[in-house]
């Protein structure tokens, strides 16, 4: 197995899988998001996103540091991306992000107890949607991360507010 460091906290490995052939895969960090609620709608962040090239709507998320845990981080990026803060998070599920290609653990929380405090970081925008609006957003491939996609519909379907 070859393991090539490419940040930090991703590593590229090369596991051999057959005689001359090799499994690609990336040991990336897990991630935290938050789908947070405030006065019955709920906020979404969009930020401009260097692989797609294109603005992207999605909730705050962010990558598990070392030493933090899970609800460290939805804590901490709720904070980052929307000057909001709050004390109260439900775990809502946790999932793999992409199995064939990386190891990241995803950990979605709800959150609706919300304080202002600050401003969102900068190239980070807020918006209080409603569920039809995330949904017209998708539609019209605004909305566009799959991880996201899945933890919103699982929220729905979990009717935690």
């Amino acid at each position: 197995m070859k393991n090539i460091q490419l940040s930090n906290n991703i590593n590229l490995i090369n596991k051999k899988f057959k005689k001359n052939q090799y499994y690609h895969y990336l040991k990336t960090p897990n991630l935290s998001l938050v789908i947070p609620i405030i006065n019955n709608k709920i906020i979404v962040v969009s930020q401009k996103r260097i692989p797609i090239n294109k603005i992207n709507y999605e909730f705050p998320c962010g990558n598990i540091e070392k030493n933090e845990t899970p609800l460290i981080t939805a804590k901490k990026e709720l904070l980052e991306e929307t000057g909001f803060e709050s004390n109260k998070f439900i775990k809502v599920i946790s999932f793999y992000t992409e199995p064939g290609r990386l190891t990241s653990k995803m950990n979605v929380f709800f959150s609706k107890e919300l304080i202002k405090i600050g401003n969102p970081e900068k190239g980070i925008k807020i918006y209080l949607f409603n569920k039809k609006k995330i949904f017209e957003l998708k539609k019209n491939n605004r909305f566009n991360n799959i991880s996201h996609i899945a933890a919103f519909l699982f929220f729905l379907n979990q009717r935690i507010t």
